[in-house]
């Protein structure tokens, strides 16, 4: 065993990786439904971490980690974070998550006179139940002592494994079910037979139709071009509609007239399909209405395929790198198309550093900015500046030619990445410490953590899903906002195959961690 600490500790970069491949391998085991995911590495990395205390790499590690997986967080939902502010959801879900982390902060300080422990443990036990290494360092540095690092030793542990296993209870009892992931958008050729609509325009067939039907191509006299709201329809046309579901289509076609299925596909002498990557600087981040297509004939955009989802082409649809265009055209501009949207698969991988470089700058520059706090002090907002400043150009998407987002896949590398690097660095850094304390403090410890975790836990659960009646992704991304480790968001992604755990993390995370700061700042002055 000796030997095996030392060529551990001798060998810090090979630690590293070994907890990182033993973490995903432990992860992978599956007892009655139950795995871990990526949240097993923490564990792996805090049994090494007690095994090999000196094997744990420079601090810098972990915080490289946590601010790759914050920015590649902001940088995908910003847009949904600010929408999420000013909507009914998202005042709901701040409500939820504010109402647990307030209570466990009042539990905490209750366990000063239950319990008898130090205000400084208490909140320490606070810090580490909402696994906030900022809230952390906000309470050792208001309480002036170490006493707080104690407390968030013993609960971090609980903090992340607890959510995760209430997660997996609650799915296992609520049994959940989820939409399944597009499989594209459905496409039918439909022939005019309502005399209704003979001489009306396209524009005012449409107003007739199922939600998320349209209308982007007309065949008439053996000959197939562009649909236009202004066309004026006439009996015998055959239309081309896309749409989100075959039922959607079917009620369109008894609107209009009867299936016409083959005209389009057969003859493609005047309109083609195409399908190609958005993968050019000059493209990506503007809206499908600001393009000007090149071409000689006119050019129908059918749908974008982003990442796993089809999406309907809008005016104000902003492209993003990787997506993939599906269009009708003349085959003689198809090159000028290609060249217009850069087409390159491997463009769609790419990362501009430049914007990542900006980016993360201006996030650690945010966060080591001093606030003014009345009756307080100073206080900074650390690591989570790089979230912050994150999900305002994941809102902006493109100043001035820089576009500050990025392929879909290219984003998911660098969530996991951090996500990996984070949770190792984590856990090899206080194996040692949290073994140390159970040992020093006994069960006791334990269970005042335990109570803290469950305070946080508990209102979120109840409250977003019997009070709010939210939908069980919906609750786990609330949860893993408040309780703040990214451990606990790849647990819920694992269980719920949508991004609405990625978008309340989003929402909730960083107003959570501020609120968490501020909680301990004000209660050491007070106690």
């Amino acid at each position: 065993m000796d030997a095996i600490r030392t060529f551990l500790e001798h060998q810090q970069m090979l630690a590293l990786f070994l907890t990182i491949a033993l973490g995903y391998l432990v992860g992978e085991i599956n007892i009655k439904g139950f795995s871990l995911g990526a949240g097993a590495v923490l564990f792996v990395a805090i049994a090494i971490g007690w095994l090999a205390p000196k094997a744990a790499p420079a601090p810098m590690i972990g915080s490289l980690g946590l601010a790759l997986f914050l920015y590649a967080v902001g940088v995908q939902y910003g847009k949904q974070f600010f929408m999420g502010l000013t909507s009914a959801h998202g005042i709901r879900a701040n409500f939820i998550a504010i109402t647990g982390v307030l209570l466990a902060g009042v539990v905490s300080l209750m366990f000063v006179q239950w319990a008898g422990i130090s205000s400084g443990t208490a909140l320490g036990l606070f810090a580490g139940a909402g696994t906030s290494t900022a809230t952390l360092q906000a309470a050792l540095t208001a309480v002036g002592n170490q006493e707080p690092a104690t407390g968030y030793s013993v609960a971090y542990p609980i903090g992340v494994a607890g959510p995760i296993l209430c997660l997996y209870i609650v799915a296992l009892v609520m049994k959940p079910k989820f939409e399944a992931a597009s499989s594209g958008l459905e496409f039918s050729e439909i022939g005019v037979r309502n005399p209704d609509f003979f001489g009306k325009t396209l524009g005012e067939i449409m107003v007739a139709l199922p939600a998320g039907v349209q209308i982007t191509a007309l065949r008439r006299a053996s000959r197939n071009e562009p649909a236009s709201p202004a066309l004026v329809i006439a009996e015998d046309d055959v239309l081309f509609a896309v749409g989100p579901t075959k039922e959607a289509l079917a009620k369109a076609t008894k609107i209009i007239g009867e299936a016409a299925t083959g005209r389009f596909i057969k003859d493609r002498s005047n309109l083609d399909y195409l399908r190609l990557f958005a993968s050019r600087p000059a493209v990506v981040g503007r809206a499908l209405g600001d393009m000007e297509l090149p071409g000689e004939k006119a050019v129908v955009v059918l749908h974008i395929r982003r990442g796993d989802a089809d999406l309907l082409p809008r005016p104000d649809l902003i492209l993003e790198f990787g997506d993939r265009i599906g269009l009708m055209a003349n085959r003689a501009d198809f090159p000028a198309l290609r060249k217009f949207f850069g087409d390159s698969i491997k463009g769609t991988a790419e990362v501009s550093y430049i914007s990542v470089g900006l980016g993360m700058a201006l996030g650690f520059a945010l966060g080591a900015i001093s606030i003014p706090i009345p009756f307080i002090g100073k206080m900074t907002v650390g690591i989570v500046g790089v979230l912050l400043v994150a999900l305002i150009l994941g809102n902006v998407r493109r100043t001035a030619g820089i576009n500050w987002t990025m392929p879909l896949s290219a984003n998911k590398v660098l969530f996991n990445l951090g996500l990996t690097l984070f949770l190792a660095n984590a856990g090899m850094s206080t194996g040692a410490n949290v073994v140390n304390s159970v040992a020093q403090n006994g069960a006791l410890i334990l269970l005042l953590g335990l109570g803290v975790l469950v305070a946080i836990v508990l209102p979120v659960i109840l409250l977003g899903l019997f009070v709010f009646k939210m939908s069980y992704d919906e609750m786990a991304g609330i949860l893993a906002g408040a309780t703040g480790n990214p451990a606990i968001l790849a647990y819920a992604n694992k269980l719920a195959p949508t991004d609405r755990p990625d978008i309340g993390y989003a929402m909730i995370f960083p107003s959570m961690t501020i609120l968490k700061i501020l909680f301990v700042n004000i209660a050491a002055a007070l106690v």
